[in-house]
């Protein structure tokens, strides 16, 4: 592929590098190698224009948002908003063989993304995933996470695509992260569907300010052929409202109010939920038996169904297929069931953990004891509205560590233990699987145990180590020898 055709439908380039051959594109300086595209992207800690010039006579072309004097330098506007548009006309386009959904939103992502793939399995398509669970390109090979982001950086996930275009995977269910969105990781996508779950605060050690978490997020419905909004969040009222005004069909889901689509007469067991979908537009209804519990379970499996039926798939295959699905890693998921229940859910947030632990409390038999910590080098400001959250619906809390990375972790608990109540139970400790066992031993009969903020992840982030830390491996053993 010629340095041409690399930019076709992004900007002109000079004559002298147009027919030069282009061996790969890459925005990071430590993989450029002869006959490479590099892309001089300024970061937080890292300008690639401080290294351009050495690429003077290796690169195919150096592409700069200023003019540095190089031979085979190519000027744009904002070389971040171009990178992913580059790595896609390279890969040859793979997302336009895709029928290619986005999931958006604080909570739920994950939870939304691996529904749709396992209904469209169930009907016998392939389907890929990119998410927090880990990446499958639709040959059954699932590559684990060691802790990198949501949605990978840009080079990474076109490689992904072009990999499913090669197996002739027909879907793909993608979590698009705020900071992707912000970052511009996707190209000039066409999503089949693009769906919202809510919106909390989160991540504003990245964007600063929840106006800017929220048009991050927002960015996504001006790449969609249709949208599927909560609108039982007021952000997603929003997205709704925006999606109107600039011309993208929407879909509005709710349990509460009016929609297009809307889940009733709910009924939460402790093991499945069932309740009623209606299709307002169509006039019909459906009843629905969904194994996992929680209202805001049903909101994800209404936005799941809407979603993959959004892509030409009749609603009532959807929910027949719906009906079959066991559940999804690390979201409510049940570790262990006897006289006392253990289950993991990846809640980490204020509104993940009200939404989780008011779901399992009126479930109790017994005490509700909820194992949580906050995250290091993260929103710190959230850590208080943690505790108090978790107060609010908890019998005991034990207070530890989630992922520490390079902070003091006696910190993060300490901003944690600031928002919990006066008079409230909790202990603590700063050593995340003795803060498990002692969860597991003070249970009685009748006793739940949440532990939070891990979910499906099987380590831990200390310092600049990824350290395996399975919180179901520690459940299992902790009952075996008993």
């Amino acid at each position: 592929m010629t340095v041409r055709e690399v930019f076709t439908g992004i900007c002109s380039v000079p004559e002298s590098l147009a027919d030069k051959e282009v061996a790969g594109v890459t925005s990071d300086s430590r993989e450029v190698k002869d006959g490479f595209v590099f892309v001089c992207i300024k970061g937080a800690n890292f300008d690639g224009h401080s290294v351009a010039e050495k690429f003077r006579d290796v690169c195919a072309a150096v592409v700069t948002e200023r003019p540095l004097g190089l031979e085979n330098e190519v000027t744009v506007r904002s070389t971040r908003e171009i990178y992913a548009r580059l790595l896609s006309n390279f890969c040859g386009n793979p997302t336009r063989g895709l029928k290619l959904c986005a999931v958006t939103g604080t909570n739920g992502k994950t939870t939304v993304v691996n529904l749709c793939a396992q209904i469209v399995r169930n009907l016998g398509h392939s389907s890929g995933i990119i998410g927090t669970l880990g990446t499958d390109t639709g040959g059954g090979l699932v590559y684990s996470h060691d802790g990198p982001p949501t949605t990978p950086e840009p080079r990474r996930l076109y490689e992904l695509f072009a990999e499913m275009k090669e197996r002739g995977t027909e879907y793909c269910f993608i979590e698009a992260s705020s900071q992707a969105l912000a970052q511009y990781r996707f190209a000039a996508e066409n999503f089949a569907s693009a769906a919202f779950t809510n919106l909390t605060r989160d991540h504003l050690d990245y964007h600063g300010t929840m106006e800017n978490y929220f048009l991050a997020k927002r960015r996504l419905f001006g790449m969609c052929r249709n949208a599927v909004v909560n609108i039982d969040d007021e952000y997603g009222a929003q997205i709704a409202e925006y999606c109107r005004e600039t011309g993208v069909p929407v879909y509005t889901v709710s349990t509460e109010k009016d929609a297009d689509y809307k889940a009733e007469f709910i009924k939460l067991l402790p093991d499945r939920s069932e309740f009623v979908l209606t299709d307002s537009a169509a006039g019909k209804s459906y009843p629905v038996r969904f194994r996992m519990t929680g209202l805001y379970n049903v909101l994800n499996a209404v936005e799941a169904a809407v979603t993959v039926h959004l892509t030409g798939i009749p609603l009532d295959e959807v929910i027949e297929s719906l009906t079959r699905i066991e559940g999804v890693s690390g979201r409510l998921e049940t570790l262990y069931s006897g006289e006392k229940t253990v289950i993991r859910d990846y809640a980490h947030t204020e509104d993940g953990l009200k939404q989780l632990l008011s779901t399992l409390k009126p479930l109790c038999k017994g005490r509700l004891i909820t194992v949580f910590g906050a995250a290091g080098e993260r929103d710190a400001g959230k850590r208080p509205d943690m505790g108090r959250a978790a107060a609010e619906f908890s019998d005991l809390l034990i207070v530890t560590t989630d992922s520490p990375r390079h902070e003091d972790p006696q910190k993060t608990i300490d901003d944690v233990v600031r928002g919990i109540p006066e008079g409230v139970l909790y202990e603590e400790f700063v050593d995340r699987k003795e803060a498990v066992i002692r969860a597991l031993e003070l249970a009685r009969k009748g006793d739940v145990v949440a532990l939070c903020g891990k979910g499906h992840e099987d380590y831990q982030a200390i310092g600049d180590e990824y350290l395996h830390f399975d919180e179901r491996e520690i459940v299992e053993e902790y009952f075996r020898n008993k």
